[in-house]
């Protein structure tokens, strides 16, 4: 078998088994899976985006520290320079 494939076959087990876990953690059985998966295609849109809309507000109140001091080095930077 080439060096290669060998490479792709370990990348595949690798990620099958992350995903595996997460399933399983998440209580994913693949048998409800492949019987529902239209069903399963909704909830993991509806999980990404209600993720999506959870992680803006906390990108919006980092943002409100990074922000400022940003700016702050920045506007120094450029008064020294650099």
């Amino acid at each position: 078998m080439p060096k290669n494939a060998i490479g792709t076959v370990f990348k595949i087990l690798l990620a099958s088994l992350v995903l595996g876990f997460i399933l399983k953690v998440l209580e994913i059985d693949p048998k409800d899976l492949l019987l529902n998966f239209g069903e399963t295609v909704q909830k993991a849109f509806a999980w990404a985006g209600d993720f999506v809309a959870g992680s803006v507000e906390y990108v919006l109140v980092g943002a409100v520290i990074v922000v400022p001091i940003w700016l702050i080095v920045f506007l120094v930077g450029r008064l020294k320079g650099k």
